[in-house]
């Protein structure tokens, strides 16, 4: 194994910082990786090996610094950048090259990290799936629309990626392929130079090797962000099914009772919450918000090239015409009214875990899954992070969705670090149950 192949992120950086390795060093093990799978995997819309060996040699030439020294990153293909066009795989942007970067791929170069390249997403970051393959199985979906970064994740192509979600596009790659991601809470992260589909859910989002990665992620794209104590100390935690258990097949349920049982080995205590039963609307109301909000952000392409749209971007924007203003608007008003009652119901918990998605990855590439279990939160804006379970021997991955309170953002990744370290060493049963 190579010394690289396991590294975080964080160890990475901290390597290039020490002069242990050079920023070279570390580009060319992941440019080796691509080269050996990328044609299987088609993670990259946009890749240039001469561009990311540049940045590579001026890194190493100006002795890298930043908290992502020396690090290579996949960059979603919503995000402008400006070496790279930005296409959201539409072909009303082919020539599409921006003059510079979105406001978080400059932070990143910033910090020090090295471009990679950008990565397949889906038509506008909706649902008209890309050609990625998930790295576990080459038949299966890697997810919706931050496929691109969740499948170069899991094929080693770099430690960290980035990825945005409006309804379940970061968490539920992370599910499919194995990965840890983090969501903010809504509006915590620049949005500048990506492309909006719904405004009141967009959030940007990204993946990483560990926890540590994802708190790393934060220090970057979040300025004046907290840094984690990495405290230690027993936890109270929520389990919610929500009103779509009946989505979850028995062998994903088992490996969520299994987790619950190895934190309650632990000394953690894991309760029931049973949500009000007027939470059942919620996943219709962020499909009816989506629906309008995406149709007023594509009006223009609509417009203008109707005939270079998907199928299923042209049925949103039929929903879109069929809903009438006051429909959305009580939509709206439905979750602001909620809101409240969500944070009080969070109040005695570090965090409400539950699951990320309802089974591993369809075989296919055009349909992707459900998101309710992700778009659930989403509604309210609220930070996530998938972790992926320990699995037997050839089984498709799994994740664990553990939800915060809105701006809990650090105590939340403190959290997760904790349910990390247990789920990495506990002794997984399939016969738990939750109470």
């Amino acid at each position: 194994m190579h010394k690289f192949e396991k590294s975080d992120a964080t160890s990475l950086s901290e390597m290039v910082l020490a002069d242990i390795v050079s920023a070279d060093t570390v580009t060319e093990y992941f440019l080796d990786c691509v080269e050996l799978r990328e044609q299987s995997i088609k993670a990259f819309v946009s890749f240039d090996p001469s561009r990311v060996r540049a940045q590579a040699a001026q890194l190493k030439k100006s002795h890298a610094k930043g908290l992502l020294a020396g690090v290579p990153v996949g960059i979603k293909d919503n995000y402008d950048t400006m070496d790279h066009p930005t296409r959201f795989y539409s072909p009303i942007y082919d020539d599409n090259c921006p003059s510079r970067d979105a406001h978080v791929v400059s932070l990143l170069r910033q910090a020090g990290a090295v471009i990679m390249g950008k990565t397949h997403t889906t038509e506008f970051a909706y649902m008209h799936t890309g050609p990625t393959r998930n790295p576990h199985d080459l038949d299966r979906t890697p997810g919706s629309s931050s496929a691109g970064s969740a499948a170069g994740m899991a094929a080693g192509f770099f430690p960290i990626a980035l990825g945005t979600q409006t309804a379940g596009s970061l968490i539920k790659p992370a599910s499919y392929c194995g990965l840890y991601a983090f969501k903010p809470s809504y509006g915590l992260v620049s949005l500048e130079g990506v492309k909006p589909l719904a405004p009141s859910f967009d959030t940007v989002g990204w993946y990483g090797r560990s926890v540590r990665d994802l708190a790393l992620m934060a220090q970057v794209l979040i300025p004046g962000f907290p840094k984690l104590n990495h405290e230690r100390n027993f936890r109270s935690f929520g389990f919610c099914r929500t009103a779509r258990w009946d989505q979850i097949d028995e062998d994903v349920a088992k490996a969520l009772e299994a987790a619950v049982e190895d934190l309650r080995s632990a000394g953690h205590q894991v309760s029931e919450v049973l949500l009000p039963e007027e939470f059942a609307a919620v996943f219709d109301d962020h499909l009816l918000i989506n629906d309008c909000e995406g149709a007023r952000s594509f009006s223009k392409e609509l417009k203008m090239h109707p005939d270079k749209l998907s199928v299923e971007l042209l049925a949103m924007f039929e929903r879109a015409r069929l809903t009438t203003w006051e429909q959305e608007s009580a939509a709206k008003r439905r979750l602001a009214r909620l809101a409240p009652v969500l944070e009080e119901i969070f109040r005695p918990f570090d965090a409400v875990l539950g699951a990320s998605c309802g089974s591993v990855a369809p075989l296919g590439l055009e349909v992707t899954g459900p998101s309710d279990f992700c778009k659930f939160w989403m509604a309210f804006g609220l930070p996530q992070i998938n972790i992926p379970l320990g699995r037997p021997a050839g089984a498709l991955p799994v994740g664990l969705q553990v939800v915060g309170g809105f701006r809990s953002d650090c105590h939340l990744l403190q959290a997760a670090e904790q349910i990390d370290a247990v789920l990495r060493n506990g002794k997984h049963s399939a016969t738990s149950t939750i109470v």
